[in-house]
């Protein structure tokens, strides 16, 4: 099983063969908003969740446990929903509707176990002794139950609904005949996992890991928009499984998402990687983060975001404020929401592409730790590097995610708040991500520890007053959905 990482999730570890550097992974750096209580269960762990309650229901209903494992799965794995319509209404109508036989009626005399009787499928005579069946009474033989079970088992959407193969019998196979009667051992690997897979699917407290090729399992004690990490490194939004997306909640991160891909100018803005130099006007590739950008022909150094001259950018910052033009008529009104998608989207993208393409900061980071470990500094001494791009990513994602988020928001005055808030981590994040980028390698030992972590802090800060003011506004229903959006 290999374990893969989260885009946004701190990962040193080096693809090139050559570098024998090991490194930690840095915990999620959360906020209180953020903090919630969860469990990672491997494969295992899960089958014994499972068991625990087909055995707990069991000692209830005191019936047989594969007959209480196809009753929970009918009812979705739902306890208390079982229980209540099997003591509240009638029981033989229940085992019926769930494709069981009552054990309670009583069975009926069987034949001797010497005597002859016909496979129902290849009709071929067999000692009763080599034919098995179920409780409704229909009996094959061992090669018949073989290869019509390894057929359904193999197409997965009927492996928990395999039937009596007699004509119009309703009755389910049983696990305990299931496994009896399956000789080949990934097959019943395969028939346990897919069980597995139906309780945490019907569970709306378990959650498998969205991560590719990861076979975990999240277990919560209530659902929130909140986020959890995987052991494997992913981490991810429980309420919806998409990467951790606040402050935009799970209905609205859709809606975003088909709004994005419906317009033809945005999903053009997609493509765009170059801009003009706002100076000499030659054209200019972003194949970094850092929103400072240098024309190597002019040595003009400018916001890429807005184009405004660097040195003046940080005097009044209003890269992320939208400002509308007044509508006269009906084309201004429709060029009006036209630049409004492009100004939100357009930020978007910019840091989503900004956490696609960290490569160069990562190795900055990654060598400069080299540089230090070589001066004898322990792990300890130079995680305070890997939390800063940490950080740094998790700074990026929140913003990213605070455009959608505002679009789809009336103004008011708590927005007002929400804008300036945003404004202080966009200027925190932005000055952490040139110093990485472009001063880290230049300062001493000392000056690096201290700065960075000033930084890292200041910029933890800033994410935090961002998320708590978004939650409190949630709670408190100050975000009104904008009509024009």
């Amino acid at each position: 099983m290999s374990d893969n990482e989260c885009d946004h999730e701190i990962d040193l570890e080096d693809t090139d063969s050559n570098d024998d550097i090991e490194m930690a992974q840095v915990d999620s750096l959360v906020t209180d908003v953020e903090h919630y209580n969860y469990k990672i269960l491997s494969p295992d762990q899960v089958i014994s969740e499972m068991t625990k309650k087909i055995e707990s229901v069991q000692l209830i209903l005191e019936i047989p446990s594969t007959t209480t494992r196809i009753l929970l799965h009918h009812f979705r794995w739902d306890e208390e929903k079982l229980l209540e319509e099997y003591y509240s209404k009638d029981k033989a109508a229940i085992f019926k509707a769930a494709g069981i036989v009552d054990p309670n009626v009583s069975k009926t005399k069987k034949n001797p176990r010497d005597s002859t009787e016909f496979c129902q499928i290849c009709l071929n005579p067999f000692l009763r002794s080599l034919m098995t069946g179920l409780e409704c009474g229909h009996r094959f033989c061992s090669d018949c139950w073989a290869e019509y079970l390894f057929a359904n088992i193999l197409s997965e959407e009927e492996c928990l609904s395999i039937t009596c193969p007699a004509h119009k019998c309703n009755i389910l196979v049983d696990d305990a005949s299931a496994m009896a009667l399956i000789k080949d051992f990934a097959v019943r690997s395969k028939y346990q996992c897919l069980i597995a897979h139906s309780f945490v699917e019907c569970s709306r407290l378990l959650k498998w890991c969205p991560a590719p090729n990861c076979h975990r399992v999240v277990k919560v004690q209530e659902v929130e928009f909140k986020p959890v990490k995987c052991d494997c490194g992913y981490r991810f939004c429980f309420k919806c499984s998409e990467t951790w997306h606040a402050p935009i909640l799970c209905e609205y991160l859709r809606k975003w998402e088909r709004t994005a891909a419906e317009d033809s100018a945005t999903s053009y803005l997609i493509e765009v990687n170059t801009k003009d130099c706002p100076k000499c006007h030659m054209a200019i590739e972003k194949n970094g983060g850092c929103n400072h950008m240098t024309c190597k022909k002019c040595n003009y150094e400018f916001c890429w975001v807005c184009s405004v001259y660097w040195a003046y950018h940080n005097v009044n910052y209003s890269c992320n404020r939208f400002v509308s033009a007044e509508a006269q008529n009906e084309q201004d009104i429709s060029r009006s929401k036209l630049n409004r998608i492009l100004f939100y989207y357009g930020r978007y993208v910019n840091y989503k592409k900004a956490l696609e393409r960290d490569n160069d900061v990562t190795n900055i980071v990654r060598d400069t730790i080299t540089k230090f470990e070589a001066l004898d500094m322990s792990w300890n001494e130079v995680e305070f590097l890997a939390r800063a791009l940490e950080a740094l990513r998790q700074c990026r994602a929140t913003l990213m995610y605070s455009y959608p988020f505002a679009y789809y928001v009336e103004s008011c005055n708590q927005m007002d708040i929400f804008v300036d808030n945003q404004r202080n981590l966009e200027i925190a994040t932005e000055d952490l991500a040139q110093y990485l980028e472009r001063q880290l390698q230049k300062d001493s030992a000392v000056e690096v520890k201290q700065k960075v972590k000033d930084k890292t802090a200041y910029c933890e800060d800033r994410r935090k007053v961002l998320l708590n003011h978004v939650h409190e506004g949630y709670d408190k229903d100050w975000w009104k959905d904008n009509s024009l959006a």
